[in-house]
C-alpha cells in the first residue's frame, strides 16, 4: 500500500517538474482552463463532456510524455545526433496530432453560433463577464510565458 500512495508523490513530482520546465504544458493547462470555464455554456451531453474531459486530459499527458522523452535522449545522447533528434521530433508530433484531434472536438462541441449569439447577448447585459475574461488573460499570459524556472535556477539544478 505504501508503494502504491508514494506512486502519486512521484506522479506530482513529474507534474511540478513540467509546471516548472514546459512552457507548452503550462498553455495547454490554461487553455483547459478556459475551455472548461467555457463548455457549461453549451449545454453539451454526457457523451460531449466525455469526450472534452477525454482531450483535456490527454493533451497535458502528451505534453509530459514529450517532456520525459526528451530528458531521457538528452541524458543518453547529450551531443546531437540524428536519432536523438528523430526520437525527440517523434514526441513531439504525438502531442500536435492531439491537440489536432483535440481541435477537431472542440469545433464540433463548440460551433454554435446561435449559443454565442446568446453569450454575446449575456455579456452586454453583464460587462463583468468579459472584463473579468479580458484581465485573465495578462495573468493567463504570465502564467505561460513566465511561470516556469529560470535560467539561473534550472543551471542549481
Amino acid at each position: 500500500m505504501r508503494r502504491f500512495l508514494k506512486s502519486f508523490v512521484y506522479a506530482g513530482r513529474g507534474i511540478w517538474f513540467c509546471l516548472r520546465r514546459e512552457r507548452n504544458f503550462r498553455f495547454h493547462l490554461v487553455a483547459a482552463v478556459y475551455v472548461l470555464s467555457f463548455a457549461p455554456l453549451f449545454s453539451l451531453s454526457r457523451g460531449e463532456w466525455a469526450a472534452l474531459i477525454a482531450v483535456v486530459g490527454l493533451i497535458p499527458a502528451l505534453e509530459a510524455v514529450n517532456t520525459a522523452v526528451e530528458q531521457v535522449v538528452n541524458l543518453a545522447s547529450p551531443d546531437r545526433h540524428p536519432l536523438a533528434r528523430a526520437a525527440k521530433d517523434a514526441a513531439a508530433a504525438a502531442v500536435l496530432l492531439a491537440c489536432l484531434a483535440a481541435l477537431g472536438i472542440a469545433v464540433a462541441l463548440f460551433w454554435r453560433p446561435e449559443t454565442w449569439s446568446d453569450i454575446l447577448a449575456d455579456w452586454r447585459q453583464d460587462l463583468w463577464k468579459p472584463v473579468l475574461l479580458v484581465l485573465s488573460l495578462p495573468l493567463a499570459g504570465w502564467f505561460v510565458l513566465g511561470g516556469g524556472d529560470s535560467p539561473a535556477q534550472r543551471k542549481a539544478e
